[in-house]
């Protein structure tokens, strides 16, 4: 449990506390709130709210609304930028630019956060009319066909998700926003743990289902690329 002690090094006092906040959370930990982390932390509840605000404004932490606080997308940019000296970006950011380049519409890697999705690559489509994402940024883990792969893949399925798991793929037209659509299906690493769900966004008037084929083939070859075994439709 992260406490606070005195810098060592002739740091920042104020540094050490706004690092032990971010240190607070555990593996397991969706939020926390202001009590649970001043207890962890040994701050006052004060002095550990004015931080988190400040936090928050840079997107390392989210808040909830109701007094409870979570890692925010800040923290899956950085990450992303870990992740690509082993390898991760190297391998997804061609196989977006190239899903991309065929369908001319958007691309991104999905991961899942406790109840949420976040983008962590994105490559836009060239298209003027389409949707404006950001890396990092926080999506609903219940709608759209991202969302739809993160859930069927990494928890027990029942129903229209253990279909989407013996299919391979997720189509949602018009699931989250009424004028986007998109197609998802799911990447494995070498251990055969699920990395994130590929996912082609359009708006729901170009929807054009042959590309499913498309987002499942490069999935296969995402999956490959990273070490590991392409779901093979029809398993559970």
């Amino acid at each position: 449990m992260p406490r606070i002690t005195p810098s060592a090094n002739g740091g920042s006092a104020t540094a050490d506390r706004v690092l032990s906040l971010l240190a607070a959370f555990r593996p397991g930990d969706l939020e926390l709130s202001l009590a649970e982390l001043a207890a962890r932390t040994g701050l006052y509840k004060s002095t550990a709210l004015r931080l988190l605000r400040s936090l928050e404004a840079a997107n390392f932490i989210s808040s909830n609304g109701k007094g409870s606080f979570r890692l925010g997308g800040e923290i899956l940019r950085l990450h992303a930028v870990l992740s690509a000296a082993g390898g991760l970006e190297a391998a997804v950011m061609p196989v977006l630019r190239d899903l991309v380049a065929k369908t001319k519409e958007t691309a991104a890697l999905h991961v899942r956060r406790g109840e949420h999705r976040v983008r962590l690559y994105v490559v836009d489509s060239p298209q003027s009319l389409r949707e404006h994402v950001v890396s990092g940024e926080e999506l609903p883990l219940d709608r759209g066909a991202g969302g739809l792969i993160l859930r069927a893949f990494s928890e027990k399925t029942k129903g229209p998700l253990k279909k989407i798991r013996q299919q391979g793929y997720a189509l949602s037209i018009g699931g989250r926003i009424p004028e986007l659509s998109g197609i998802a299906a799911p990447v494995f690493d070498a251990r055969g743990d699920l990395v994130g769900a590929l996912t082609l966004t359009m708006p729901t008037q170009r929807w054009n289902d042959s590309w499913r084929k498309l987002v499942v083939a490069d999935a296969r070859r995402l999956t490959i690329a990273l070490g590991g075994k392409p779901h093979a439709p029809g398993t559970k």
